[in-house]
C-alpha cells in the first residue's frame, strides 16, 4: 500500500459521510438565509458527532470529513470548519477553565465560534496587526482610543481592546471568538496574543458584510473591549505562534474542501458530456472535450494526493509542515477553480442559471484562493522555506 492510499475503512467513511451531506445537511442547508449563521445546520453537524471529531480526528481525518461534505453541501463544510477554526486555538491553547466553558458547546452545535485575525489594514500581511490591546489604566490616565485593534494594559494582567477586525467568518453572530491583538507595539509576529472573548463583552459590535457568494461573515468594532489573563489562549506575546499553528493545521484541509469542490465539478461534466448530444454523436467523442476532461481529472487527483501529503506530515509532526500545507492548499484551490471553470465552459450557458450545481461551485471556489492565506502569501511561505533549508545546508 502506498503512502496516500486511503484504509477502505476511511474509503466507506468518506461514502457515508456524502450520503449524510446529501441526504441529512443538504435541506437544513436550503433552508438557511444566506448570509447567516445557519444554527440548524450546525446543530445537525454536532448530533452527527462530526463537530466533536474536530478535537479527536488528526489532520488527513480533517481533511477526508471536509472533502466529502463539500461534495455534496458546501455549507454544512464550511459550516464545520468554522467551528475547528474558531475553536482549535481554545482547544490547543485554551486553559482548563476555557476549554470545559466553550469545547462541548461548540461539539453539540450550540456555540458559534469565529477566529478574528483579518482587519482592513492587515490581511495576507498577518503579522502587521493594529488592533492593540492596552494595560488598563484608570479612568482618568486612558490614552484615547486607537483607529485599529490595540490591546491596552488596564493594570496587572488586564487590557482593553480597541480597533476593528473584518472579513471574519461567522461574525457578528458568533457566541465567542478567537481574537489577536497587539500587545506590544512595534513588535512584528512577536508582540501579538491570542484572547477568547466571549460576543456579550461590553464594547464589543458588529455588522455583516453582503459577499459575492453569501456566507456569514462580517465586520467586527472593539470600543475598550475588557479581557484579563484569564481570556489568553497561551502566553501573552505568542499569539501569532497559536494563528500560525491553527492556519498550518487548516490549510491543507481547506485545500480538501477545494478538492471537493472540484470533484463535484468533474462527475457533474462526466455525466453532461457522456449524455450530451453535439455534432452527431456525444460529446465526450470530441477530442477537445475528452482531452479537457482528462486535464480535469489529472488535476484534481494530483491536488488530492498533495492534500493527503501534507495532513499526513502533519499527523506526523514532520520538520516541513509549513511548506507543506502551503503547497496542498495552493495546487487544490487553484486547481478547483480551474476544473469549476472547465466544467461551466463545457456545460455551457446551463451552468450559468441561478440554482445550478456549477452557478452555485463557480461562486464558491473563488475565496479559498484568498482567505487562509492568499495564494501568493503560500507562494512567499514555500520559497522561504526552501531557502531556510538550501541555508542550512
Amino acid at each position: 500500500m502506498t503512502a496516500f492510499s486511503l484504509e477502505p475503512a476511511q474509503l466507506a467513511w468518506c461514502a457515508e459521510l456524502r450520503t449524510l451531506a446529501a441526504e441529512r445537511l443538504r435541506p437544513l442547508a436550503d433552508k438557511g438565509e444566506p448570509g447567516r449563521v445557519n444554527r440548524a445546520l450546525v446543530a445537525e453537524l454536532g448530533s452527527l458527532g462530526l463537530l466533536g471529531r474536530l478535537f479527536t480526528s488528526g489532520a488527513l481525518d480533517l481533511c477526508l470529513m471536509r472533502e466529502s461534505l463539500a461534495y455534496a453541501c458546501t455549507e454544512a463544510e464550511t459550516a464545520l470548519a468554522l467551528q475547528g477554526l474558531g475553536a482549535h486555538p481554545v482547544h490547543a491553547h485554551g486553559s482548563r477553565e476555557q476549554r470545559a466553558r466553550w469545547l462541548p458547546r461548540v461539539a453539540d452545535g450550540t456555540a458559534i465560534a469565529a477566529f478574528a485575525l483579518s482587519e482592513p489594514g492587515a490581511g495576507s500581511d498577518a503579522a502587521a496587526l493594529e488592533l492593540r490591546a492596552e494595560p488598563e489604566a484608570p479612568p482618568g490616565d486612558r490614552p484615547p482610543a486607537a483607529p485599529a485593534l490595540a490591546a491596552a494594559p488596564d493594570g496587572p494582567a488586564r487590557w482593553r481592546l480597541t480597533g476593528e477586525k473584518c472579513w471574519i467568518s461567522n461574525a457578528p453572530e458568533a457566541d465567542f471568538y478567537t481574537v489577536f491583538a497587539r500587545t506590544t507595539p512595534e513588535a512584528g509576529a512577536r508582540g501579538v496574543t491570542a484572547f477568547l472573548v466571549p460576543a456579550d463583552r461590553p464594547g464589543l459590535t458588529g455588522r455583516g458584510l453582503d459577499m459575492l457568494s453569501p456566507h456569514p461573515i462580517g465586520a467586527l468594532d472593539f470600543d475598550a473591549v475588557p479581557v484579563t489573563a484569564d481570556d489568553v489562549l497561551g502566553e501573552a506575546d505568542r499569539g501569532f505562534r497559536v494563528a500560525m499553528g491553527t492556519l498550518n493545521l487548516f490549510r491543507p484541509s481547506v485545500g480538501a474542501f477545494a478538492v471537493g469542490m472540484a470533484q463535484a465539478a468533474l462527475d457533474a461534466t462526466l455525466a453532461h458530456t457522456a449524455g450530451r448530444d453535439a455534432f452527431g454523436g456525444k460529446l465526450k467523442d470530441l477530442q477537445t472535450v475528452a482531452h479537457q476532461v482528462a486535464e480535469m481529472a489529472l488535476r484534481t487527483e494530483a491536488a488530492r494526493l498533495m492534500v493527503h501529503a501534507a495532513a499526513s506530515a502533519y499527523d506526523a509532526d514532520a520538520p516541513d509542515v509549513p511548506r507543506r500545507s502551503a503547497m496542498a492548499k495552493l495546487l487544490a484551490t487553484e486547481t478547483a477553480q480551474y476544473v469549476v471553470d472547465t466544467a461551466v465552459q463545457l456545460h455551457g450557458a446551463r451552468a450559468l442559471q441561478r440554482g445550478h450545481l456549477l452557478e452555485h461551485l463557480y461562486r464558491e471556489v473563488r475565496a479559498p484562493r484568498v482567505y487562509e492565506g492568499a495564494s501568493e502569501v503560500q507562494r512567499g511561505i514555500i520559497a522561504k522555506e526552501l531557502y531556510a533549508r538550501q541555508e542550512a545546508r
